[in-house]
């Protein structure tokens, strides 16, 4: 059950670039849930498939502490939910119901694979320490930093289109 939910039923044996395809997936998903079930469930899901994450992670390379297997995608989900919240917030904060607006889950998505792939400062910090850890952290972290950037975009953008 650990591999099923580490390559989130397959998702993660998709070529090339499993964790693109991991990414895409928890995007589609995450906006189904916000546009159906609201803010607050995305972010209990969140936590949830984080939590998940770390245990299904942890068990599934018990055996092997330092791999990082690219077929592993868990991470991807709960970074790339993460990266959605922070857009996800600030519409639900006003009152907003509906599928998320264009262009702000593009930019979750692409801004998540830019800092999951390039590894800057605390994402590569986490992405080198050894074992399970570092699976999970480096997509968290490069979560948040793409959540980030994506409310720093839309702030320049709605501030210079003003």
């Amino acid at each position: 059950m650990t591999r099923q939910i580490c390559i989130v039923f397959g998702a993660g044996l998709l070529r090339p670039a499993p964790g693109t395809w991991g990414s895409a997936l928890a995007l589609g998903l995450g906006l189904v849930m916000f546009r159906f079930l609201g803010f607050p469930v995305l972010v209990l899901a969140t936590a949830a498939v984080t939590a998940l994450g770390f245990w299904a992670v942890s068990r599934e390379l018990a055996a092997t502490p330092d791999a990082d297997p690219s077929e592993i995608v868990i991470d991807e989900v709960a970074g790339q939910w993460l990266a959605l919240l922070f857009p996800a917030a600030a519409f639900w904060a006003r009152g907003f119901e509906g599928w998320l607006p264009w262009p702000a889950p593009v930019a979750a998505f692409l801004f998540f694979r830019l800092f999951d792939i390039w590894k800057p400062w605390l994402v590569g910090r986490a992405d080198a320490r050894p074992g399970w850890q570092g699976v999970m952290l480096d997509d968290l972290w490069a979560g948040v930093f793409a959540g980030v950037a994506t409310l720093a975009a839309a702030g320049l953008a709605h501030g210079l289109l003003m």
